[in-house]
């Protein structure tokens, strides 16, 4: 039987099992968040249980889910971890889900967390490499994606598994940036992802959610060109549920290949400058989609955003281009809009 315990001045149960590893369970099976969500979600649960002294302990963690409580805790992220206000709003979130849940499910009256003051966060724009900065690298690297360059792949000797590799690293930029998809969405692919009948890519997102996105030419024939790779080095990729990406080894790609992939193979083309990684490709093709007219609503469905509140921040990149135009070309502000000029 349970016991009873007070929560904020009123009477409920409290809990006979882990009510963190409960919450963990529900939004891995019943909300269908990412692995690395679920793990961000546990360590910032388990950070706040240490810091109340709590560990382990369901009654504790209850009673100390309270403002006064939840505000030291937000104060010994910002002045003992150092960490910025955008990590301290994400552990805040976090904490709100699981009261939200924890509401639902009977064990606490309100969200103490919606009464506590968080930090101001500043508005960061999208980053995005530039259009001709990404057509520069794509001739670079055309040779090794060539058919002829197919050829020089005989089997598993050295120099059969380093043009392989190069052909893989190609692809791995390809369909980030032409597809915009997420790094996880990569790594997910299967062979039966990809439909060369209908030029379209079958992705599997974010809440569990499939969406299909159109290949150029150029894609298709590039991921056809690298499966014929695949075998030539003799590994076998036929069935729809095989990995449509491997390693030279025959391993499905893993998130740290992918960040080493793009980061190497950007960080060989000096046009390409800030930081190398799969999401600032991915922005990357948002910015040039809007940029050349597309509406916000077919962006929206192409990245797989759950709502159109997160598809309009790449508006504000158009903006500031928009901006920049305008400074540069209308004859007040050339003039310095002073007055009589």
């Amino acid at each position: 039987m349970l016991n009873s315990l007070p929560v904020r001045g009123k009477m409920t149960q409290a809990p006979g099992w882990m009510l963190t590893e409960e919450y963990i369970e529900y939004i891995r099976t019943v909300r269908r968040y990412s692995p690395r969500t679920q793990e961000i979600y546990s360590s910032v649960l388990a950070e706040f249980a240490e810091h109340c002294g709590c560990v382990g302990e369901d009654t504790l963690l209850v009673q100390s889910l309270v403002p006064s409580i939840i505000r030291s805790y937000e104060v010994h992220l910002v002045e003992d971890r150092g960490l910025d206000s955008r990590t301290v709003n994400m552990h805040l979130s976090v904490l709100s889900g699981f009261c939200r849940h924890l509401m639902k499910t009977g064990v606490l009256t309100n969200n103490p967390v919606r009464t506590v003051k968080r930090p101001k966060m500043e508005k960061r724009l999208p980053v995005f490499y530039r259009e001709d900065a990404m057509n520069d690298y794509f001739d670079r690297t055309a040779h090794a994606v060539s058919e002829e360059n197919l050829e020089l792949i005989t089997g598993r000797d050295k120099v059969s598994l380093e043009v392989y590799s190069q052909r893989l690293s190609r692809l791995v930029v390809s369909i980030l940036y032409c597809a915009g998809i997420r790094r996880s969405e990569l790594a997910g692919l299967n062979v039966g992802s990809v439909d060369f009948g209908r030029n379209v890519l079958h992705v599997h997102g974010k809440g569990d959610k499939d969406r299909e996105i159109p290949l150029i030419p150029s894609l298709c024939k590039e991921i056809s060109l690298y499966l014929k790779s695949v075998a030539a080095i003799g590994l076998c990729l036929e069935a729809p549920d095989d990995p449509l990406l491997v390693t030279p080894g025959g391993a499905r790609l893993y998130p740290v290949f992918i960040d080493r992939t793009v980061k190497n193979e950007l960080g060989k083309n000096a046009d390409v400058t800030g930081r190398k990684s799969p999401h600032v490709l991915r922005h990357s093709l948002a910015t040039g989609l809007l940029n050349s007219g597309t509406d916000l609503n077919s962006i929206k469905e192409l990245l797989g955003h759950s709502s159109l509140a997160a598809t309009q921040v790449y508006t504000h990149n158009s903006v500031e281009k928009l901006k920049n135009v305008y400074l540069n070309a209308h004859p007040r502000a050339k003039s310095g809009g002073k007055n009589g000029d």
